[in-house]
């Protein structure tokens, strides 16, 4: 099915309403409306309401991003409360190592396998962009989905490794698109997908993960993710969503990275 003629769904309707539909969505749009006068009344509306925040809201635009709001401060933040948590974990057991009979405690508390930390901060990462993209309405993705070739083929040269978007439609969940990010030392990729009652669910991609590890759970105040490490990449599947839908998503995401890919049209990385 080409995109001119698949159904009407949420994305063409906020399209549509924000005045970005692409020219060959907006006949079947059109059409879909005149058949719903109903909803055509409430989009109506909703585009009043739309000019009339964007005309009381105009001199926020010109305003520069908070700092509370950048990336790099929420990451270094972040990076902040864990060395605060790695100086604690320490101190206890320092005092573990004092004394006698607790000490081969301590030697099994420094085992921890050096990993974890660097893992655990992946997510941080995940769920911080998570929070601050999926809340926008006008610009939650930089390329949308109706350019996903050009989209897979910039974020793959730029990670220096071919990407893919898993269909997740069995999942009731469609690519929106997605966008570049910092992460560490690299890039990163995120890829944004919604469902059909508005909920948002980002993947997010970064290179450099050398070491292979198996699907790990976080939940941070209303935020679930599972990530995971595969072929030096790091993946992380983030939503408000239960653990058990999750890790469905998780799974889907998993057996589609790791089937046999198309090759990209337009060229090589």
């Amino acid at each position: 099915m080409s995109r001119r003629d698949a159904p009407v769904g949420e994305d063409d309707l906020q399209a549509y309403v924000d005045g970005r539909l692409a020219a060959e969505r907006l006949s079947a749009v059109e059409a879909y409306l005149t058949e719903r006068p109903e909803i055509a009344a409430a989009l109506d509306r909703d585009r009043e309401v739309a000019r009339a925040l964007r005309a009381r809201l105009a001199f926020k635009a010109e305003e520069p991003i908070p700092a509370r709001l950048r990336i790099a401060n929420i990451r270094e933040a972040r990076r902040g409360r864990f060395a605060t948590t790695r100086l604690r974990i320490a101190a206890v057991m320092g005092w573990l190592i004092l004394g006698s009979a607790a000490g081969w405690l301590a030697n099994d508390v420094l085992h921890v396998p050096t990993q974890m930390p660097r893992v655990a901060f992946m997510a941080d990462e995940a769920i911080a962009a998570h929070r601050t993209f999926v809340v926008e309405v006008a610009h939650p993705v930089e390329v949308r989905a109706d350019e996903e070739a050009h989209l897979l083929q910039w974020l793959s040269k730029r990670l220096g490794t071919r990407l893919s978007a898993p269909d997740l439609t069995a999942l009731g969940y469609r690519l929106m698109g997605g966008r570049l990010l910092p992460a560490g030392a690299g890039p990163a990729a995120m890829l944004m997908y919604d469902d059909d009652q508005g909920t948002r669910l980002t993947l997010f991609i970064k290179t450099d993960e050398k070491d292979e590890t198996s699907f790990q759970f976080v939940e941070e105040d209303g935020i679930s993710a599972f990530f995971w490490r595969d072929a030096g990449l790091g993946y992380v599947v983030s939503a408000e969503a239960p653990r058990e839908r999750l890790m469905a998503v998780a799974t889907a995401v998993y057996d589609s990275l790791n089937s046999p890919m198309p090759s990209l049209s337009g060229g090589t990385l």
